[in-house]
């Protein structure tokens, strides 16, 4: 019984690094998106920063790829999750292509501040997420995940308040 519940709290502690380590690299995703985008000019379509983002995730998956091809993952992809990750890279190319406008200035208007546009996308990405899982996927929610939903849509909306 002891083994049982250390293999758990093995495999949970995992997870939390695992979660940590892409809560990290997606907040580092966000802010050196706003810094590329910051050095883009008026005039000159970011395309090029998105596909220069793009071709570096494909090599970085293609390394790991290689990396576990001697393993004894299957390396098969049946044909509907690669429609659905079809659609989640047409989601990630428009959010990307668009980030890239808003951390450059669109027209006349000033580059948005990732201290305002990185929260606000976040919280409704939390908010969004909620929403679907529960309505969509028919998750259950606890009283704790509404309420941090809440929260999180109270923040965008202060957000979207004293933005200037």
């Amino acid at each position: 019984m002891a083994n049982k519940f250390v293999l758990a709290y093995y495999y949970r502690m995992h997870t939390l690094i695992l979660l940590f380590l892409i809560t990290v690299c997606y907040a580092a995703y966000n802010l050196l998106v706003k810094i590329s985008g910051s050095h883009i000019g008026a005039t000159t379509s970011p395309i090029l920063a998105t596909i220069c983002l793009q071709a570096t995730a494909l090599v970085v998956s293609i390394v790991y790829l290689i990396y576990i091809t001697g393993q004894t993952t299957a390396i098969a992809l049946p044909a509907r999750a690669c429609l659905w990750a079809v659609a989640a890279g047409l989601c990630i190319g428009l959010a990307e292509i668009s980030y890239f406008y808003l951390f450059r200035g669109i027209g006349d208007d000033k580059p948005m501040a990732a201290s305002s546009a990185i929260p606000f996308i976040v919280g409704g990405t939390i908010v969004i997420a909620v929403m679907v899982s529960r309505f969509v996927f028919n998750e259950s929610l606890n009283t704790g995940q509404w309420i941090g939903a809440g929260l999180a849509f109270t923040g965008m909306m202060v957000l979207a308040m004293s933005a200037g």
